[in-house]
């Protein structure tokens, strides 16, 4: 199976810091999202990356094709406020 690692880009570079209610509990939304889909065995990692410049996100997902990176990435709750960027990715995985 195909892994894509996901950045997930900030609608502003204070985001982390600053979010409304609204924004939080729609973080909050996708993070269960991506913890369910880490449950089905489809998400390696993910979580915030604390950059001082500005915090983002960052997965790994393992998944049969783009077709179905695309329908997550459209199905999680925090793209309604941030963007995602993705890209093919040669994972090394440990030996099942």
């Amino acid at each position: 199976m195909p892994h894509y690692f996901l950045k997930l880009n900030p609608c502003r570079p204070t985001f982390a810091q600053d979010m409304t209610n609204e924004e939080r509990g729609i973080m909050q939304q996708h993070v269960g999202y991506w913890s369910d889909l880490m449950n089905k065995g489809l998400v390696v990692v993910f979580g915030p990356v604390l950059d001082p410049k500005s915090v983002y996100g960052v997965g790994v997902v393992e998944v049969d094709d783009e077709v179905q990176l695309k329908e997550l990435i459209k199905n999680d709750p925090a793209t309604g406020i941030n963007s995602y960027e993705y890209y093919p990715m040669r994972a090394v995985m440990p030996v099942k």
